[in-house]
This record gives C-alpha cells, sequence and structure tokens, in this order.
C-alpha cells in the first residue's frame, strides 16, 4: 500500500515522502498512530507542506538531540559485579541494563536495542556507543568494577577484547647453529585466545641433521696395493 508518512519512520523514510509498505504494517500500526495517511490524491497534494512541516520538526528535533549527545558524552556509569580472577564476569552487563542507566541519568527514554553492540564481560573500561540519530552516536564511559572495590580501580585495566599480544618468532632457537631453522613463515594473522604457537619437536630437529648428513658423499675406500 503506498502512503504519506506524516512523521520519520525508521528504515522507511522521512515525513512528507510518499512510501510503498505492507498493508498490515500501514493499516494496524501507521495509520492508527497518526504516522502515515493512505496515498489518495487529495493527500499528495498535501504532501508538499507535510514536507516542510517535517523539516522543521526535524530541525528542532536534531537540536535536542544534540544537546543530548553532550550529554552522554559527558555521563561516566558505574556497575559492581562478580568477577573471576582474571576479570572475567560472572555474567555480563547487557545492552538493557546500560539503557536504563542512562536513562536514569539523563530523565529521558533510550531503547535499548540502540545501545551497544553486545554485553559486557569483562571488568574495565568501555566506550559504549548510543546511537541517537545517523549522524549523532555519542559514547557513555561504562566502568565495570568489582564489588567491594571503587569504580577508580578499573581506570587503568584495558578489557581482554582490546589487548592485542605480539606474535611469537616464528624461528626457534637451534643450539650449536648460528643459523635459524628454514621454516615456513606463519601467515600474518592473530591467534585465538586458547591457542598457542607449538614448540618444533626435538625429533624434527634431530631427523633434519640426519637428513643433511645421508646427503653428504661417503669416503672413498683407500686403494689396495
Amino acid at each position: 500500500m503506498k502512503v504519506i508518512l506524516t512523521e520519520d519512520v525508521y528504515k522507511h523514510g522521512v515525513a512528507g515522502e510518499v512510501v510503498d509498505v505492507a498493508n498490515g504494517f500501514a493499516r494496524n500500526y501507521l495509520i492508527p498512530k497518526g504516522m502515515a495517511m493512505k496515498a489518495t490524491p487529495g493527500a499528495l497534494r498535501q504532501s508538499a507542506r507535510l514536507r516542510a512541516e517535517a523539516e522543521k520538526r526535524r530541525e528542532r528535533r536534531d537540536g535536542e538531540l544534540r544537546e543530548l549527545a553532550e550529554r552522554i558524552e559527558e555521563l561516566t556509569i558505574a556497575f559492581p559485579v562478580k568477577a573471576g580472577e582474571t576479570g572475567k564476569l560472572y555474567g555480563s552487563v547487557t545492552t538493557a541494563h546500560i539503557a536504563e542507566a542512562v536513562e536514569a541519568k539523563i530523565n529521558m527514554a533510550i531503547d535499548h536495542r540502540r545501545v551497544g553492540d553486545q554485553p559486557l564481560r569483562q571488568l574495565g573500561q568501555h566506550d559504549v556507543v548510543v546511537r541517537l540519530s545517523s549522524s549523532l552516536n555519542p559514547s557513555v564511559k561504562v566502568l565495570v568494577h568489582r564489588e567491594g572495590e571503587s569504580p577508580e580501580s578499573v581506570l587503568d585495566i584495558v578489557p581482554d577484547e582490546e589487548i592485542f599480544e605480539e606474535e611469537p618468532s616464528i624461528f626457534e632457537e637451534v643450539v650449536g647453529e648460528e643459523e635459524p631453522l628454514d621454516e615456513e613463515p606463519l601467515e600474518d594473522e592473530l591467534l585465538p585466545e586458547d591457542e598457542l604457537l607449538e614448540e618444533l619437536p626435538v625429533d624434527e630437529v634431530a631427523e633434519s641433521d640426519d637428513a643433511e648428513s645421508d646427503d653428504a658423499p661417503e669416503p672413498e675406500a683407500p686403494e689396495e696395493y
């Protein structure tokens, strides 16, 4: 069904725009809520006026969102949690938890689906994005700290997902040789946390030495007189 949007509708269009939507979505949601009207000839003549009015509302709304974004950027929210020795949480701080905490600070409803990308499962300081609009994406500072400790105790902690360890050397040191073993270089990629680079087995080094000795020419037998 073709309708004229009277308000901006996420992922569908802006006010004054003529869009084609599912019949049920138009009849059961958009039109009853006053967010759209059926695209009749009379309504189409009003589309230009609707766009002009919507543009004014959008400018006012953008100004309000910019002020809200500044307030969110200044926020610091702390969550006391239980965690293991490695800093992994017994549970997680979800986007809904963060949205509720932000709402309490700014006194305005925030859709948790617009907050962050995934739950927090590690002690530390996290910068969580709040997607207010396509162009306004402020971040709120979230301190996930151990119960019984101050929120400031995690300021120097870097969460695991932000740690990038250097790769181990691709060469293994062999006693008695000045040059490294001639091995195939490893691909330039980060290893998962639960995988370690295995050392070259001693047997392989021994076999390599044996192979070199097999290639050496055999000594000639002495001539008989």
